[in-house]
């Protein structure tokens, strides 16, 4: 019995204890909350639905709270449950019931742990989106990383998630991209307001490589040749190091082609006829603070040109022709400011707000023996991508990047991540699973099989602290998808990780010596193997390998 089984059991008996004594039991919320305790000596779940419920139904929280716990006494599935406090109940499972969760992981496989809560939303969940003018930075790998998992845990709660890159190839930037390469290729320093770094140089002279007369043209085709060329040359590398990283995306969104296909102008002229822009001062304004952001927004500059969030509006009209009910935006630190704007943007249609959902990545700094690291050896004045894999390695980067919530900006200590030793969480984690992964070889020489185990034998403390640990992924994976919030599952890993080890250390699993395997052994392996499906399945949410050996 799984938390989720023990709240529908729950609402269950709460409407029935209600309805036999006349009282209303439309009070009781959809879903109960149960959880375990701090303390294991209270029980294995309790829940505070009298607290809750009672006074609402007309009754006293700990007469409410008894009528329950003698009612769910009566299911053979709890072996006990008493009232604590004002209202508290305090439920412990019989251990068939509790064994059952370690069946039903097994028997759920690589699926244990999805959901259909988002079965039927389409979401378009765009991240990285780095500009091709330089390598990725630290920032745009933790969204690589963090968007990454996101995706999955979306994926596996029945959404259709579509991963989508916004490939900003329009713009100033691009052409200080182009200026800085001319520069390199001419050997002159980069301009004031260019990009430097090792890297320029490479990609000058594999322009001059592609296009061996290219310093010889005219300035506007010498400037189009290093911009063309460059900027692909630029964002090939981009998309090979994130696949090396293991992020790949579905779509690739060119913000040139909203500017060709003309949508940037259809939305404008939309939004002027609607009345949602105003003429002030030569340009033209999103009424934005109609629609709750802090300020109206420029959307048409005096000099004629289209702001920034003119290619903004038209993306957001392109995402939503074509299909998608939830539009994920995944920005960096710096833009605040978007969360209000996309959002006014959507309402300025006529579109519900809720369809835009921005989520703000916070700074991501390096630490290596107490210092922090601020230079790369290629990119010149920031950190790359790279540089952190060659540091700690694809799994430890992934993890430590999604490990802590996006709000909150992350010191990675070099040192200590690319450490083997317990204190480093990912291998932490992935030792657990390289451990149990062992036991399955030792029982296999044993001759040791899981089949057919009786789960009732697992009474020990640290059994069923662990089995009550696997009951709880279901739900933390929801909640990690409702919440958009992948760290959950790293930080339950890490749980269920400590869970398993203090468990191995009381329970020996396979005979030794002449000992008969007997039913006891046959139960902790079975223990045993949902464990390490549990661990596999967290750490592919996450995009970092399950190894087998370690």
């Amino acid at each position: 019995m799984t938390p989720a089984d023990l709240a529908e059991l729950l609402h269950a008996t709460a409407a029935k204890v209600l309805a036999e004594r006349g009282l209303d039991a439309s009070v009781l919320p959809q879903k109960l909350t149960v959880e375990r305790p701090r303390n294991p000596e209270h029980g294995d779940y309790a829940t505070n639905v009298a607290l809750q419920v009672a006074k609402k139904a007309g009754a006293n929280p700990r007469d409410f709270a008894g009528w329950l716990a003698e009612a769910l006494a009566a299911d053979s599935a709890i072996a006990s449950a008493d009232v604590a406090g004002p209202g508290f109940l305090n439920i412990r499972l019989a251990a068939d019931a509790q064994g059952a969760i370690v069946a039903q992981a097994l028997a759920a496989a690589a699926s244990y742990g999805h959901g259909t809560a988002l079965a039927g939303r389409k979401v378009n969940l765009e991240f990285v989106s780095a500009n091709p003018t330089g390598p990725i930075h630290l920032g745009g790998t933790r969204w690589a990383a963090v968007g990454d998992a996101l995706g999955r845990i979306l994926t596996a709660q029945g959404a259709e998630v579509v991963r989508e890159y916004y490939f900003n190839d329009h713009g100033a930037q691009i052409d200080r991209f182009s200026r800085s390469l001319i520069a390199a290729a001419k050997g002159e320093p980069a301009p004031e307001d260019g990009y430097a770094g090792a890297y320029i140089g490479e990609i000058a002279q594999a322009v001059l490589a592609k296009s061996p007369e290219a310093l010889a043209m005219a300035p506007e085709a010498q400037a189009e040749t290093f911009r063309s060329i460059g900027v692909d040359l630029m964002f090939a590398q981009i998309k090979k190091n994130l696949h090396e990283f293991g992020v790949d995306f579905d779509v690739y969104f060119h913000e040139n082609s909203l500017f060709e296909s003309g949508a940037v102008e259809k939305a404008v002229d939309y939004l002027k006829n609607s009345g949602s822009l105003y003429h002030e001062d030569g340009a033209w304004w999103l009424r934005s603070t109609d629609f709750g952001d802090d300020k109206d927004r420029v959307v048409i500059k005096s000099d004629g040109n289209a702001a920034y969030i003119a290619g903004d509006i038209a993306y957001f009209q392109n995402k939503r022709q074509r299909g998608f009910d939830l539009c994920i935006y995944m920005l960096g630190a710096d833009h605040h400011g978007y969360v209000g704007r996309l959002k006014a943007a959507a309402a300025a249609y006529g579109d519900d707000p809720d369809t835009v959902e921005v989520l703000i990545g916070q700074m991501v700094n390096l630490v290596r023996d107490g210092a922090p690291v601020k230079m790369s050896k290629r990119a010149g004045t920031v950190i790359t991508l790279d540089d952190l894999v060659d540091a700690i390695g694809v799994d430890a980067a992934r993890y430590v990047l999604v490990r802590s919530s996006v709000d909150s900006s992350i010191d990675i200590d070099l040192e200590l991540w690319a450490s083997a030793s317990n204190e480093n969480p990912v291998y932490y984690v992935q030792y657990a699973h390289a451990r149990l992964a062992s036991l399955a070889r030792g029982a296999a020489e044993l001759g040791l099989s899981a089949e057919n185990p009786d789960l009732s034998l697992l009474t020990q403390e640290q059994e069923g602290d662990l089995i009550r640990t696997i009951g709880e992924y279901p739900r933390v994976v929801a909640s990690a998808a409702n919440l958009r919030e992948p760290h959950r599952i790293a930080r339950y890993l890490e749980e269920l990780a400590g869970a398993y080890h203090r468990f191995y250390g009381a329970c020996r699993v396979l005979p030794q010596g002449d000992e008969e395997p007997g039913p006891v052994n046959i139960a902790r392996l079975a223990l045993g193997n949902a464990t390490r499906q549990v661990l596999a399945n967290g750490l592919d949410l996450l995009g970092v390998s399950a190894p087998e050996r370690m």
